[in-house]
């Protein structure tokens, strides 16, 4: 029996790896495209009407095989993008403010007990895609927009946004790397000047979400295969790339570059960098997690619970 169990496990890890993998690769696609589509449409032409103006400083010369990537929650961002984006949601009655309540409280139990049940992460996930299901990529991209100019775009922490500038500044790109949705972590990189991200890809068709993921959530170690996805197509060498985090759950990511920074860590991420040696940084004010309030507890995971409760919503007013 206990050998039958140990096969079954087995074949679970293999499977969470696949999943894990086709999300980093998906992941990697994505933002190789958004990076390709935004380089475009950034292309404007030469209004000759330039005097009196002063030249731009010249750029630093580019840096082809080193670029840095950077976590949002709690690293790049006070709290979660997620939630933010569900408050967002909320307030335009996608759902109630009482659901956004009984999700955060789920959030903290998880975080604190540290546990969460397969049948409960599955329920979540199925929900969350029964909620983007049928709507447009379109849709969810405006709404972002708008829902970061509100509420996301000064819960940037300064000394995270300033290495990330450092890297630009040296030539390299920069990369979010996040489970949220990959149209949200592209708004995000976007706004802040930074080259793109990698984040969950929801399928769609047509432009129209079809309520299923593309492997599975961008998170643990999904976020090492994007990493080395993106670095087998953009032609980077890993040992001269940067990563930084809050999350002991990114230490897979963490570990596949070069150089390791653990930003605004938790306590086991901290230990772990004192163990490896990786440097520490902290901007919160006197190291306390809980001075950021609720959004400071959630975790990567809640991309599949954020939106859960709209799914509740829609039922109610269905």
């Amino acid at each position: 029996m206990e050998a039958v169990r140990v096969s079954w496990l087995a074949g679970r890890g293999k499977d969470r790896e696949r999943l894990a993998a086709l999300a980093g690769e998906a992941s990697a696609d994505a933002a190789v495209a958004m990076e390709s589509a935004a380089s475009v449409a950034t292309i404007e032409p030469d209004s000759g009407d330039d005097e009196g103006r002063q030249p731009p400083p010249p750029p630093a010369p580019p840096d082809l095989t080193a670029a840095a990537f950077f976590d949002v929650d709690n690293t790049m961002m006070i709290g979660a993008s997620i939630f933010h984006f569900a408050r967002g949601l909320a307030a335009r009655k996608y759902f109630t403010t009482s659901d956004l309540a009984g999700f955060a409280w789920q959030q903290v139990k998880f975080r604190v007990g540290g546990r969460e049940s397969k049948q409960g992460v599955q329920s979540s996930r199925e929900q969350a895609l029964s909620f983007v299901a049928g709507r447009t990529v379109e849709e969810m991209v405006a709404i972002g927009e708008e829902i970061y100019d509100e509420l996301m775009a000064d819960k940037i922490w300064a000394g995270t946004r300033a290495l990330a500038q450092l890297h630009l500044d040296a030539g390299q790109r920069v990369w979010l790397v996040t489970a949220t949705p990959v149209e949200l972590a592209a708004i995000i990189a976007r706004r802040l000047g930074l080259t793109g991200a990698l984040g969950t890809v929801a399928e769609n068709v047509d432009g129209v979400y079809t309520g299923r993921l593309v492997g599975d959530l961008l998170h643990g170690r999904a976020k090492a295969h994007a990493v080395r996805a993106l670095a087998a197509r953009e032609g980077l060498n890993l040992k001269r790339c940067t990563a930084y985090s809050d999350s002991q759950n990114d230490v897979p990511m963490l570990s596949v570059v070069g150089t390791a920074v653990a930003v605004n860590p938790d306590a086991g991420l901290r230990e772990t960098a004192r163990e490896r040696g990786w440097e520490i940084r902290d901007f919160r004010t006197g190291r306390k997690a809980a001075k950021i309030g609720v959004p400071s507890v959630l975790g990567a995971g809640a991309l599949a619970g954020a939106v859960a409760a709209g799914l509740a919503y829609r039922r109610r007013a269905a």
